[in-house]
């Protein structure tokens, strides 16, 4: 607790003999706002544990609807006294009690006398018992065996903990008793202390056996490097050890011992070094010792059988598609591209691997890949084949990146591939043959069988109930590795806490690119004192690249939702991992990439029989629908911005013992009987910084292994990974250093404060963590919201250590926004430098959120200055594989569709499309990968969050909103969206951007938006009538229209009262106006009606429960959402048919507001090839088109595209350079059409 422990005078405890109830522990800043405005009353008070210093409380007081914090420090004596302004004499307490009540008298210093203490809600006792899966009568005891973490963490119960305790408690003893008995004896003319030796020997007693074993382990190096002192060495150890111990002789033996091995420590590598100088220069070339080659098994060579792809035109050429065989040699670095021909001939070419420029994956058909081959004089060509099934395309793939790695020139990894699997044993040892989990075999997104048996980098095993011994269980999983894959991995971290275990296993090869291994546990059992349940975590950095892994078992029981999501925010704001540095952040923030994985203990909300139905029938989409986990993310209460794999498999529990093929959902017991219904409890999820590279290959449980109730689950990924860079310039002179400069921030934070706020910013860029000022601009028109703002001069400049681009590109920055009054965070973020690098400012829109929760949103203008001498780069391996661009413009007349995950960060792509066609992700796991150009791709820092989604932190009404179901805002307040795209595009023209706004599209990395488009959400109703223009917008899969992100249709919204009915317009907005007002335009409404602050309410809106005062929200939130999102038609969204409105959520062009007032005229092309700019008269387009499609539908030559896009014509940017004779390729003979294509592209050329 982090306040609960400050000192009081004279040994007192802070809190008096039993803790006051206006004490509340360690209730979150936003808790305790909530209390207050609850309470309603001037004069309101309560007392937390401070976040900032530990040891330290937070006196908050309730006054004129604003929450005054006030800083409780102790001081070196242990007195508490509240911080007070510079030369003022605080007065000091020994306890709280007798603090607070000087307070409660009147004029002593606060804002206002301290009137009405709010007490905390005791949690019932009953409520926290959860005994292991409602199986057992009582929870399991925490196992004998002891714990064998390696390296030992400060929280892990190791056997040693005792020894490292043990010489204290000896000594103790020997000076409260024998050190008497020892100067008795002194006195009476003794010369030795026998009691004191008794003590010295005893408290030596392990130091004797590790000093042996280590004595050990040197004497065979000694046999090995130095021959003639190893009998020597040998002789005397054996002297030493046969000597019987007792006594004084015990102690002397181990002095020599030491001395022994003193000496060979200090001369073992002197003499290992000559021994090797001699080999090398007697045999140079002599392989290394046989021990020392791991290598696994040799990939045989894969042939996978394929047709070309080809169009109609050319079938008559040819007859018939043709067959092809492409094999994989990953070991000799070739592929071989066979052709069959007459009479059984084959006609083959071979591609060694540098020769094969880069892959180009198909999202619109899932198992067709196209391969760019390098030909002669730096010409290239692009062959597009069709796979057997989406599966062996990404075997395909996969072999290819591995043949791409194994013949790098590179020292060290760009990608790694990482196993992670998590199980509840059930409390019964593992059988013998586990193969089937570590293989990802079984049900679900699997692996295909000519990549399985390929070794993964990482191994990462979560278990819970697992009764095994952490040495047994750790020996068994290297085992089995060892046996599929012929490697002896190397675990670096074992985590237990009782029963629930965390092992990390690694290749061999990369045990020296792991550092800063960090271990921790939280219990979060009964009385959160047992550790039944709770966490364990594993944090480490392989190379520059950070990574946190997090295994739990959360309390059990269908009913218990509201203590799993408190487990989960108490494991997140209680695990001590990562960077110490970084404490103003949770883990969530702290690493490059986290996993969060284990027995999540969510069920399913349904009839049972209906479960088994919909089991049976392989339906798992309406079970997905009423899980509690999706059902709880997507209100915004766990797992912020995580993503999940799309589930395609059974629900992992509760099955019957030694099979598979039953639920056992009954178990009687003592209080009766009770259910668990089937459900996917056993989960794998993650969270990555913005625009770094990973993707899920695999995600699914076995259907062999049956000892448990559970079944294992598996997930692969393939992660992107950076070095430890080294600046071939060395350190950059003033003239080439690099800078990172903001023009200006501005943030909504939800608060009821009107303190101060200051910027810190951290980043291992950085040699130590920055500050702003405090902020310059302020203003609110609710007492629930804040807007605070820094210009230029109050943010500083940053000067990173290094200045090269290929370092900068791969950084982040953590911004947390604190205030002055209690150097408290009121919201965090993360934001990619590879966006900003440019000679321009670039925008950046995120999120804010705290101990897990959204609370507010920031917005601004950076860039990051680059020396020219230092913009060199260099291709990732990962960006070798990219998606087929024409993929994202998805078929004429048809909205985009978006994957269904609303919690990940998926890279948008890097090319020129209409904004109607963006968010299109495949479902195949690769809506993570990046979808690029051969050009660097760029991305503005908004896109690093999941795709806007309902509840939008863009829009400030969501801070009101976020207890109310969707669908009845949606209804109620349609205003919160964009406008919507009429069915007839002439009708639905918006008015231009105002003169002095610049418009950026969604994604940063589109094209210019299209003026005779608006950018909308698209409901489910709606979606399939749109036309080209309407989208669903976001860098994220599944923001808007996804099954997962909206209320399943069993679940109808709340009855509305009349009076929120009354508040939707009969028209849309039809004002003139901007299409992105400035930031500064929107008003924050007034709290109207919404007495004492109540309005600040958090959802606990059911069904039936919107009273007068939630609606009086729903009109602050329509008021707040007037000025900046477009209004729209209202709709009923239960009665057909449907009309054009929308669930409540966001486009992201609507977000892009700021700051518009200082418009930058410059191009950036040169910076951002990619990219839009700003003013769209700056674009190299007309201002009518932004693909290929639109710019041939213009001149009436639609007919061509397909043979432009087919021959790698897919991207206007690159359209000026082609020639005639690429036309006559592409299928454009007619010389007059070939005439008008080139004046067009000409004239295009010229307005640049």
């Amino acid at each position: 607790m982090a306040g609960g422990g400050g000192g009081g005078g004279s040994g007192a405890s802070p809190l008096g003999h039993a803790p006051p109830m206006w004490y509340h522990r360690d209730l979150s800043r936003a808790a305790a706002e909530e209390l207050l405005a609850r309470a309603g009353r001037d004069g309101s008070f309560l007392v937390r544990d401070s976040e900032s210093v530990n040891g330290a409380y937070a006196l908050c007081v309730l006054f004129q609807k604003h929450v005054h914090t006030y800083r409780i420090l102790p001081d070196d004596e242990g007195f508490l006294a509240v911080q007070t302004s510079q030369g003022v004499q605080p007065k000091r307490f020994k306890t709280l009690p007798e603090l607070v009540s000087l307070y409660l008298q009147p004029s002593q210093g606060l804002v206002t006398t301290l009137l009405y203490p709010v007490e905390r809600e005791e949690t019932a006792v009953s409520d926290d018992r959860d005994y292991s899966d409602g199986e057992d009568e009582k929870p399991p005891l925490p196992p004998r065996s002891s714990s064998t973490s390696t390296p030992p963490g400060p929280d892990t119960p190791t056997d040693s903990t005792p020894a490292a305790n043990g010489l204290s408690t000896i000594s103790h003893e020997y000076l409260k008793g024998s050190y008497a008995l020892d100067l008795e004896a002194v006195k009476q003319g003794a010369s030795s202390l026998p009691h004191l030796n008794k003590t010295l020997v005893a408290s030596c007693k392990r130091l004797n056996g590790e000093v042996d074993k280590v004595l050990s382990g040197l004497e065979i190096l000694s046999k090995v490097f130095d021959q003639q002192s190893a009998f020597m060495v040998s002789k005397m150890i054996q002297q030493v050890q046969s000597v019987n111990q007792g006594g004084d002789q015990e102690l002397e033996n181990l002095v020599t011992k030491l001395a022994i091995l003193k000496d060979l420590l200090s001369s073992i590598e002197k003499k290992a070094l000559k021994a090797l100088q001699d080999m090398s220069l007697t045999s140079p070339c002599s392989p290394p010792p046989l021990h020392s080659m791991r290598h696994s098994k040799s990939i045989p060579v894969q042939a996978f059988e394929v047709k070309l792809d080809v169009y109609l035109a050319e079938l008559t050429k040819i007859g018939k598609s043709q067959k092809y065989t492409l094999s994989v040699d990953v070991e000799g670095g070739r592929l071989v591209v066979m052709k069959k021909v007459k009479d059984n001939q084959e006609d083959w070419i071979t591609y060694t691997h540098d020769k094969i420029r880069q892959l180009i994956k198909s999202q619109r058909v899932q198992n067709k890949l196209g391969i760019v081959f390098e030909k002669e004089k730096d010409k290239s060509q692009r062959k597009d084949f069709i796979f057997a099934s989406a599966k062996k395309r990404e075997a395909f793939c996969q072999l290819l990146q591995l043949m791409k790695n194994k013949h790098s020139n590179q020292d060290e990894p760009d990608m790694i591939s990482i196993f992670i699997g998590t199980w509840n044993m059930g409390s019964v040892p593992a059988p013998k043959n586990v193969a089937s989990w570590v293989l990802c075999r079984g049900l679900g997104k699997t692996l295909d069988e000519m990549t399985v048996t390929i070794p993964h980098d990482l191994y990462v095993f979560g278990s819970q109930e697992n009764s095994v011994c952490d040495r047994e269980w750790v020996e068994s999983l290297r085992a089995l590795l060892k046996e599929q894959t012929e490697l002896d991995y190397k675990p670096i971290a074992v985590q237990t806490l009782w029963n629930i275990k965390l092992a990390v296993l690694v290749k061999p090869e990369h045990e020296n690119r792991i550092s800063h291994v960090g271990m921790s546990s939280v219990k979060t059992g009964i009385a959160n004192t047992l550790g039944n349940k709770g966490a364990v975590g594993v944090s480490f950095m392989f190379n520059g690249t950070s990574f946190g892994f997090v295994n739990c078992h959360l309390t059990s029981g269908n009913e218990k939702i509201a203590r799993r999501n408190q487990n989960y925010l108490d494991i997140l704001r209680l695990l001590s991992l990562g960077d110490k540095q970084l404490s103003s952040f949770d883990i969530s923030l702290r690493f490059t990439h986290l996993f969060w994985l284990g027995d999540l203990n969510y069920r399913l909300d349904m009839d049972i029989q209906e479960i088994l139905n919909y089991i049976n029938r392989k339906e798992f989409d309406p079970l997905l629908k009423v899980d509690q986990l999706n059902l709880e993310r997507e209100k915004n209460k766990v797992f912020l911005r995580f993503a999940e794999e799309e589930i395609s498999f059974p629900p992992t529990y509760r099955y019957e013992r030694g099979s598979r093929d039953t639920y056992v959902w009954q178990k009687q017991k003592a209080t009766g009987m009770r259910t668990n219904v089937p459900s996917w409890c056993d989960r794998i999820l993650w969270k990555s910084y913005p625009e770094t590279h990973i993707v899920c290959n695999s995600y699914g449980c076995t259907d062999d292994v049956v000892t448990s109730d559970h079944s294992p689950v598996f997930a692969t990924f393939e992660v992107g990974v950076t070095s430890q860079f080294v600046s071939k310039k060395g350190l950059p002179k003033s003239s080439e250093q690099a800078y990172i400069e903001f023009e200006s921030i501005e943030a909504i934070v939800k608060t009821a404060s009107r303190t101060k706020f200051f910027i810190e910013f951290y980043s291992t860029c950085l040699e130590e963590f920055k500050k702003s000022y405090e902020n310059d601009s302020q203003s609110s028109d609710n007492v629930n919201f804040l807007r605070v703002g820094w210009s230029n001069k109050q943010l500083t400049t940053l000067k990173p250590l290094l200045s090269e681009i290929e370092y900068l590109q791969d950084q982040h920055l953590l911004l947390t926004v604190k205030s002055l009054d209690g150097y408290e965070s009121y919201g965090e973020c993360v934001l990619a430098l590879k966006s900003m690098i440019g000679s321009t400012a670039q925008q950046f829109h995120t999120y804010l959120s705290h101990r897990g929760e959204e609370t507010g949103n920031i917005r601004g203008s950076m860039r990051v200055r680059v020396p020219s001498e230092r913009m060199g780069t260099r291709e990732r391996l990962y960006e070798w594989i990219s998606v087929d661009k024409d993929e994202t413009s998805g078929p004429k007349g048809k909205s985009a569709v978006v994957c269904r995950s609303g919690h990940e960060y998926v890279k948008p792509s890097v090319i020129r499309k209409p904004l109607g066609e963006l968010g299109k992700v495949s479902e195949e796991g690769e809506r993570n990968s990046k979808e690029e150009t051969a050009a660097r791709p760029k991305q503005d820092g908004s896109d690093s969050d999941p795709s806007i989604s309902k509840n939008s932190y863009n829009n400030p009404a969501y801070y009101i909103l976020e207890g109310v179901p969707n669908q009845s805002a949606a209804a109620v307040s349609p205003e919160l969206l964009p406008s919507p795209t009429s069915a007839n595009p002439q009708a639905a023209k918006p008015p231009p951007p105002s003169a002095g706004a610049r418009s950026k599209p969604p994604g940063a990395a589109s094209g210019p938006p299209h003026p005779r488009r608006q950018v909308r959400a698209i409901s489910e109703e709606s979606s399939s009538e749109d036309d080209g223009g309407a989208c669903v917008v976001g860098a994220q899969g599944g923001g808007v229209g996804s099954t997962l992100n909206r209320p399943p249709p069993d679940f109808p919204p709340p009855p509305l009262p009349k009076g929120a009915l009354e508040m939707v317009p009969e028209a849309p907005f039809t004002k003139p106006r901007s299409l992105y007002p400035d930031l500064a335009e929107v008003r924050i409404p007034a709290a109207g009606s919404a007495a004492h602050g109540d309005a600040f309410r958090r959802g606990g809106v059911g069904a039936g429960a919107l009273d007068d005062q939630s609606c009086s929200v729903l009109q602050m939130a329509k008021t707040l959402s007037d000025s900046e999102f477009p209004g729209q038609p209202p709709r009923a969204p239960s009665a057909p048919p449907p009309l054009r409105g929308q669930p409540m959520g966001l486009g992201l062009d609507a977000c892009r507001t700021f700051p518009p007032r200082n418009p930058i005229t410059e191009s950036i092309a040169e910076d951002m090839p990619e990219e839009a700019l700003w003013g769209s008269s700056s674009s190299s387009l007309s201002v009518g088109e932004s693909s290929v499609g639109e710019w041939l539908q213009r001149l009436g030559l639609e007919r061509y595209e397909q043979g432009l896009l087919h021959n790698g014509w897919d991207d206007l940017e690159f359209l000026s350079d082609i020639t005639e004779e690429d036309l006559e390729e592409a299928g454009v003979h007619d010389p007059a059409h070939k005439r008008i294509l080139l004046e067009s592209l000409r004239q295009q050329q010229q307005q640049k």
